[in-house]
């Protein structure tokens, strides 16, 4: 068989991942025929397959575990818009986190290659707990070829959509979902939150408490039941491509060797249907984007919900998502040019080392299970503890922003707090605006100095958790700088 028919029927299967990473070290080829410019407001979308191999790590658990069966693909979905003098590409991708390092080597192939500046270029991952593992957490690290694999396809995708540029129309609405956000961290009756795994008692939160437990006092934050909508249409009004954004840390499939793409590839599927764009040429692309969960789940711990299928909750969460999407659709006012314009910058922020004692103590904890799999929150955080210890005093973080006529966008590499994103979202001189959390890299958890002070799992010190207490207000104060500038 030609060696070309040969690489089509393996991506179809979902197993060529691996096999393209050789291409991808060697360069990526840019089109023969580049897009013309042009004035008017143009758009283009594409989406790549990013699955991979079975046997692979994933990462959304403790312990590390490894892919069994596909589910579902798993897609860089990209969008590209173009003013006629800006240029900027939207990516999300299906991954529970990506490292800085692996989005900076998908932007430099799409400026090198696809004419759009790196710092035009917004990549995120959703925080499905079922993908594979970009980045080294609890127990679980990365194959190096699937992270140039994943960049590769990640570059693939935006240049695909500069191929498919073409004049557009785009807007953009708020809808809201409130049924399905609910905050994880809740303040417990005294005395019944137990020590956390540094021996300490001083937490007053507990995340993911028993549901309907008598020891619940009240969630310790609100929730963002926000979905935020950008429409693009063809000149002459077929739907082109749509990113929406809700701030729901993730559903779950209850099987925790599957690779999937979660609710937010299930919202991709449904809405498409919702609108009545199934095998469109070029293909119509949804995208779903992660707001501000790092303390949301889908659990309502007053209530225990009805026993589900696997998948059925998935699925359930997408067509209320997508319903919703759908009708703000309905009544969008699309724009035949909208100003573009972006703003980014770094900044260093401080990491939480731990103490001369806590590593000794971490030490003596990682002796006792004498190279076993860790199982405790003990031994995990205490192997965690020896890691964080080797950490720089300061950390680069990179924040985004983004002008798309009279919205803004905000992009954070961090598991974003509710709270903050609704902050932003009422101190931004753009309406609306929402936040993109774990975009290009991935900096751990982000509560407010205050919830840092109630503890809880999202505070506690690890590779997961370890910006200074102090780094909220330093990142909000930023991205409305940057938001300022955009204005």
């Amino acid at each position: 068989m030609h060696v070309l028919a040969e690489m089509i029927l393996l991506a179809a299967s979902g197993v060529l991942a691996l096999l393209l990473c050789a291409s991808v070290e060697t360069g990526w080829a840019a089109p023969a025929t580049p897009s013309a410019p042009s004035a008017g407001f143009r758009a283009g979308a594409a989406a790549s397959v990013i699955t991979p191999p079975l046997g692979i790590s994933i990462n959304g658990y403790f312990n590390d575990r490894r892919a069994q069966h596909i589910h579902d693909e798993l897609h860089a979905r990209c969008l590209v818009l173009d003013d006629g003098k800006t240029k900027l590409a939207i990516v999300v991708c299906d991954s529970c986190m990506i490292p800085r390092e692996v989005m900076d080597e998908a932007k430099q192939l799409i400026a090198t290659h696809g004419g759009i500046p790196a710092d035009h270029v917004l990549i995120s991952a959703t925080h499905t707990h079922t993908g594979p593992t970009c980045t080294s957490v609890f127990q679980s690290d990365p194959d190096k070829d699937y992270q140039r694999f994943l960049a590769g396809r990640i570059a693939d995708g935006v240049q695909r959509a500069v191929n498919n540029l073409a004049p557009a129309k785009i807007g953009w609405g708020v809808g809201k979902v409130p049924g399905e956000v609910f905050n994880r961290r809740w303040r417990m009756k005294p005395g019944t939150v137990p020590a956390n795994p540094f021996g300490g008692t001083n937490d007053v939160v507990k995340m993911n408490p028993s549901v309907g437990s008598p020891d619940l006092m009240e969630p310790a934050g609100p929730t963002d039941p926000d979905v935020s909508v950008v429409s693009v249409q063809t000149a002459d009004g077929h739907p082109l491509a749509l990113l929406a954004n809700y701030s729901l840390h993730y559903v779950g499939t209850s099987r925790g060797n599957d690779i999937s793409a979660d609710y937010y590839g299930a919202f991709c599927d449904r809405i498409q249907q919702l609108l009545g764009v199934d095998r469109q040429d070029p293909p119509f692309v949804a995208l779903l984007s992660n707001g501000t969960s790092g303390d949301i789940n889908n659990i309502n711990f007053r209530q225990a919900a009805p026993a589900r299928k696997p998948y059925e909750q998935i699925q359930h969460v997408a067509d209320l998502v997508a319903t919703e999407v759908q009708r703000v659709c309905q009544a969008i006012q699309y724009h035949e040019a909208a100003p573009l314009s972006v703003a980014q910058t770094e900044i260093r922020l401080g990491v939480r080392h731990p103490t001369a004692a806590e590593v000794e103590r971490a030490e003596g904890t990682l002796g006792k299970a004498q190279g076993r799999s860790l199982s405790s929150a003990e031994e995990i955080f205490a192997r965690e503890t020896v890691l964080i210890k080797d950490y720089p005093a300061e950390v680069p973080v990179i924040l985004q922003t983004l002008r798309i006529g009279n919205l803004g966008i905000v992009a954070i590499p961090c598991e974003v707090f509710a709270e903050i994103g609704l902050e932003i979202k009422a101190m931004s001189p753009f309406e609306p605006t929402f936040t993109i959390e774990l975009a290009n890299g991935y900096n751990g958890y982000l509560p407010t100095p205050a919830q840092h002070k109630l503890g809880g799992y999202e505070t506690w010190r690890a590779r997961s958790s370890y910006l200074e207490t102090e780094a909220s207000p330093k990142i909000v104060s930023t991205v409305l700088d940057l938001l300022g500038k955009l204005r």
